[in-house]
């Protein structure tokens, strides 16, 4: 069984912001251009679900366009991570202290004070990975970078983090494909 993870493509937020849950829109053409790249190469009648977030839901609709078959739909726990007061903010702006104090209780600690903490975000993101392998079926998932990472945790059966290193750092480009096998 597949699990196939597309993330948006490039935002047009400044390089160096946080923004996590912030509803930030993409250029149509980029949009287009991810969906081109990987429709044809989609199974038949995938099931097809996405981030509510504007980013991805146009790309799940640029998909729907090109593929008839595929029917998107929205599913909230694939949204990206909200970071809380961060949420706006360059990274470099946000106190080296508030970082550092997340990063000291990395799995309990609210993102930006006020934001999701890393196990209620992979709790959330758990709960819809669970779903997908009690379906049965492969599936596409439109969604972000933070929640691709956390399928890389979940499909090890870790079901949280606790520190910030054993989180996966590897970059996820922006329209880049993910395949996990299950």
């Amino acid at each position: 069984m597949k699990l196939l993870l597309l993330r948006h493509a490039r935002t047009l937020a400044a390089d160096g912001l946080c923004y996590g849950r912030l509803d930030v829109p993409v250029h149509p053409d980029l949009t287009r251009e991810a969906a081109e790249r990987v429709a044809a190469g989609l199974p038949a009648s995938i099931g097809v679900v996405h981030s509510p977030l504007v980013r991805c839901h146009d790309l799940a609709l640029a998909l729907a366009a090109l593929r008839p078959d595929l029917q998107p739909t929205p599913e909230p726990r694939i949204a990206e991570m909200d970071f809380g007061d961060w949420e706006g903010r360059p990274w470099s702006g946000i106190a080296r202290s508030e970082f550092d104090a997340w990063m000291a209780s990395f799995s309990d600690r609210p993102a930006g004070g006020s934001g999701e903490s890393t196990r209620l975000f992979m709790q959330r993101v758990g709960e819809a990975f669970d779903d997908w392998r009690a379906a049965g079926r492969d599936a596409l998932w439109v969604t972000h970078a933070g929640v691709i990472r956390a399928v890389e945790v979940l499909r090890t059966g870790r079901r949280s983090v606790e520190r910030s290193d054993e989180w996966p750092s590897r970059p996820i480009a922006f329209g880049e494909l993910v395949t996990v096998d299950i």
